[in-house]
């Protein structure tokens, strides 16, 4: 080890000090501090000596806790590790320790120096109590027993429980036609023409579609299993929509049961599922990735209950809001599948888990479009930045295209295994980045006066 080598492994964590334009390792402690740490391979360094040293440097010392939990060189120390001494005999092993530090205050204090104030005082078996309640327990998600079975929908049906297909195959009033038979009825009469397809009935130039768009929207989605049929009379358009219909509530009786199942155990749900679904198509992509990520062996030991909202629905748009809110509350993390374009709805649904601190996935469709989109979430997006409200610690989502990386994260967030890159930049951001997407999911700041102003307001009583 080499006093180069030294300084530059140290400056990814203390640039202020180690950097190449610091002016400190020439200075008189600065020589002691780099005189010390280059012996450490022969000459190990103890607890008491690192506080020497920070102390001259006008930092707090640490506990032999802290040092042990942080330093020591057994993956898991243990009290008795702790009793037997730990010394730093390496720089990989400072390294790592500091690594270990510096992704945990990202993680739980939003900032090192904050964390390091914290956790520098405390015992070694308070740092392992403390950290022990936020970890998963896969043990026990693992024993938990299977959950009421849910009322299968089939995928190609699944569209039906929308609030457009609510809206337009719901009946008007007893004994009256549905809204969507009611609309494509006079729409046929105005287009005044006998034999036509459904489609030119609300097409973009057709009188209905210049006066009403909402309208024309929702015959988009709702009809698009016989748009393209030809229909001669008002007949034929009843037999094709009450065709539908039959299906309509059918699904929707399904969805209402389901939800029941799902609000009997929102206090053990997992993942909460937001998505926005345009298309048919959407509702049936949604189901196949759904299957196939929480059927995957990995995750299928772990029992997971998750919300899969193309087999949900509600009786009203209200108490659907209210309902999904309380899930995304409930809810240990959440993962979204984002469709081309915005959702305000769901984008509010991925705002709030990642207020509350929630591990946040962001699913990407593989087009071109999806491609652009997952820059833009994971480069651009203020949504995938914001603060857990109730500590004020940056939290960021995790982006992918991949179900497969999808899958893998919700095994990771669960059994404890999550794996970050810390990166120290030119621009002075300290960020923590998930490995396996390269999302930052937690970053510090390099203005001071934000850091200050958070530091010393953020918690302040109203």
């Amino acid at each position: 080890m080499t006093k180069q080598d030294l300084l530059e492994r140290l400056a990814k964590y203390f640039p202020q000090w180690f950097c190449s334009s610091s002016r400190f390792p020439e200075s008189e402690s600065g020589s002691l501090v780099i005189e010390r740490l280059l012996r450490m391979e022969w000459d190990p360094i103890s607890c008491t000596h690192v506080n020497q040293l920070l102390h001259m440097m006008h930092e707090l010392g640490m506990t032999e806790g802290f040092f042990s939990y942080y330093f020591s060189s057994s993956p898991s120390p243990s009290p008795a590790s702790q009793s037997n001494g730990t010394a730093v005999r390496s720089l990989e092993q400072l390294c790592s320790g500091l690594q270990h530090f510096f992704t945990d205050a990202l993680l739980h204090s939003g900032g090192v120096r904050i964390a390091y104030e914290r956790l520098a005082k405390k015992s070694h078996s308070q740092i392992l109590e403390l950290f022990a309640a936020k970890r998963f327990d896969p043990q026990a998600m693992a024993a938990r027993g299977a959950v009421l079975p849910f009322h299968a929908i089939p995928p190609d049906d699944r569209y039906l429980i929308a609030e457009l297909a609510c809206k337009a195959y719901s009946p008007l009033a007893a004994g009256a036609e549905l809204l969507i038979e009611s609309v494509l009825l006079k729409a046929y009469q105005d287009h005044g023409v006998t034999k036509t397809k459904i489609k030119d009935l609300f097409a973009d130039e057709s009188p209905l579609a210049k006066s009403d768009p909402q309208t024309q929207m929702m015959l988009q989605f709702t009809t698009e299993e016989f748009a393209e049929e030809t229909i001669s009379s008002k007949q034929e358009i009843r037999d094709k929509v009450q065709i539908v219909a039959k299906r309509f509530a059918e699904a929707r009786r399904r969805a209402i049961l389901n939800t029941r199942l799902y609000l009997s155990i929102v206090n053990e749900l997992d993942v909460y599922v937001a998505t926005s679904m345009r298309k048919r198509s959407d509702f049936r992509d949604m189901a196949r990735d759904t299957g196939r990520i929480f059927t995957q062996p990995s995750l299928k030991h772990l029992r997971l209950r998750y919300f899969d909202p193309t087999i949900s629905a509600a009786e009203g748009h209200e108490d659907k809001g209210l309902i999904e809110c309380l899930m995304v509350k409930c809810a240990r993390a959440l993962i979204y599948f984002a469709g081309e374009s915005d959702s305000f709805g769901k984008d509010a649904e991925v705002s709030m888990a990642l207020s509350q601190g929630k591990p946040v996935i962001i699913l990407c469709p593989t087009t071109d479009k999806g491609e652009q989109r997952m820059k833009f979430f994971r480069d651009i997006h203020p949504l995938s930045r914001m603060i857990q409200m109730e500590t004020g610690i940056p939290v960021g989502a995790m982006i992918t295209n991949n179900p497969m990386v999808a899958a893998k994260l919700l095994e990771r967030i669960f059994t404890n295994s999550m794996e970050y890159d810390l990166v120290q930049t030119d621009d002075g951001y300290l960020r923590l980045k998930e490995r396996l997407t390269q999302s930052v999911v937690r970053l510090q700041t390099s203005d001071t006066m934000i850091r200050q102003s958070f530091l010393h307001y953020y918690r302040r009583d109203p």
